[in-house]
């Protein structure tokens, strides 16, 4: 073979393994920015997730803790107003009706005071808000992490001059609401 026949192959294969090492280092930073940008989504879906398990949630537990107040509030003014008429009995078939009154009212014979669970529930209530924001602090937390992994990415050097900003937007991490850095005052 000639000189310039190697020559020439050698460039010209020089050429393809340059355009293959280049094609590989595409390849595995599209797929990279690919897997990233899933994450960016999958984790703001996690948010929306976490939004939806309050907006689900409160309402019930609200009505559960509504609805055993209400109901102890019932027995207790039953108990009371038998106790009342006990006090005020004047014979001993008043006493009667108004122990059968009590026995009804909370259904034992024989107890000073009926148990309080209304308070077990207003603290079950305010211990599942608590855990609720903080699974949307968490999501929203690991949301910006994804769009930190997947930002630095997409804008590395090398990676910015392949991939196509368009299908791979810069993503903007979670932002709080105007004010929101105000803590709001709590009034009873």
């Amino acid at each position: 073979m000639k000189k310039g026949t190697i020559v020439l192959l050698g460039v010209i294969g020089g050429i393809l393994l340059f355009a293959l090492i280049i094609l590989f280092v595409y390849r595995g930073s599209y797929n990279t920015a690919v897997s990233l940008q899933e994450d960016v989504d999958k984790s703001w879906g996690d948010v929306g997730a976490s939004y939806q398990r309050r907006a689900d949630l409160v309402p019930q537990l609200i009505e559960t803790v509504k609805g055993a107040a209400a109901n102890e509030k019932d027995i207790l003014t039953k108990v009371t107003n038998a106790r009342a008429g006990i006090v005020n009995a004047k014979t001993p078939e008043d006493m009667e009706m108004f122990g059968r009154e009590i026995n009804t009212a909370i259904n034992l014979a024989f107890e000073a005071y009926p148990q309080i669970k209304s308070t077990e529930n207003f603290a079950t209530l305010q211990t599942q808000l608590e855990g609720t924001e903080n699974r949307i602090n968490k999501a929203r937390s690991d949301y910006n992490a994804s769009v930190k992994n997947y930002n630095s990415h997409i804008r590395g050097f090398f990676n910015s001059m392949f991939l196509n900003s368009e299908t791979f937007p810069k993503k903007e991490p979670f932002k709080e609401t105007a004010g929101s850095e105000k803590a709001p005052e709590v009034k009873f």
